[in-house]
């Protein structure tokens, strides 16, 4: 059973890094979680340690940071910013899915493509309609409000009969925006894989988005141990499973996805978390309802 904490600070004298998810754990996408604001804040003001913001959006590092600074996130409550997004877009310019590709996404999506400046032999990428495509690129649904997964089968159909590789920029299945639920582009590769196609996943849990954290630490000289590492994510097959499979430890935010199923009110209730854990292969090492 996973140990049910009371704040962050039950745990900040054990790590001096955090790996911080977005979306239901610092955000709704409209509004800063004011607890997790002031915890994140005397995390770092207390000395304790640094604050790594680790997103599977498929927007660059610097979009990001603008998103977080429209919301009213302060920039004192983090150090730094890994994305899904800058992962799957080192890929695409190494030329995972070909140089034409076709871009199945919103169009506030579009700096995806920007051309990134530190990449030694980027590939030339190419916007193009479907049916010039040598590959495809998801960073989510058309209407990332309104579609479901479903309004794709024709269209995916298309891509798989010539082939084409698709490209997930954000691994995450849904999200909470606001009090609505959301598909992602997790959700469009997870069904483009069961009609027979092939997708190709850089953010969390996957392996490339760690490295790339672990670079953005290097960067700003922090010191990279895995055992002082804490992740802390509301996806069990995200944040969790991604924390699991790199052995670091993790803090399970029931108060996000999971929140019917955990019964969370201020805390999980300690059944209905004990059941909803019993049924996942990941386990996290900590959990509470909401980060403070």
């Amino acid at each position: 059973m996973s140990s049910i904490i009371q704040s962050l600070e039950d745990l900040s004298n054990k790590y001096t890094t955090l790996f911080v998810d977005l979306w239901g754990c610092l955000h709704d996408g409209y509004t800063p979680f004011e607890e997790a604001v002031i915890a994140l804040q005397n995390y770092r003001s207390n000395g304790l340690g640094s604050v790594v913001l680790l997103t599977n959006s498929p927007r660059p590092r610097n979009s990001v940071e603008r998103q977080l600074d429209k919301i009213g996130v302060p920039k004192d409550c983090w150090d730094t910013i890994a994305t899904s997004g800058d992962s799957a877009r080192a890929a695409m310019f190494d030329g995972v899915v070909n140089e034409k590709v076709f871009h199945l996404g919103p169009e506030h999506d579009l700096s995806f493509f920007k051309r990134m400046d530190l990449l030694k032999n980027a590939r030339p990428i190419e916007l193009v309609s479907k049916e010039k495509a040598e590959g495809v690129v998801c960073t989510g649904p058309f209407d990332d409000v309104n579609d479901h997964p479903n309004d794709y089968i024709q269209l995916f159909s298309k891509f798989i009969d010539r082939k084409l590789k698709l490209l997930c920029a954000n691994p995450d299945i849904v999200v909470d925006r606001g009090q609505k639920r959301v598909y992602c582009a997790g959700a469009l590769a997870k069904l483009y894989t069961k009609m027979g196609g092939e997708s190709l996943y850089f953010g969390k849990p996957h392996r490339p988005i760690y490295d790339l954290a672990y670079k953005r630490m290097s960067e700003i000289n922090i010191k990279i141990s895995k055992e002082n590492i804490l992740c802390i994510g509301d996806g069990i097959l995200t944040d969790i499973k991604g924390a699991n499979d790199e052995k670091l430890n993790s803090l399970f935010i029931t108060g996000g996805l999971a929140a019917e199923e955990t019964k969370t009110i201020s805390q999980p209730d300690r059944t209905k978390l004990q059941k909803f854990l019993i049924k996942q292969s990941d386990k996290p090492t900590y959990s509470i309802g909401f980060l403070r």
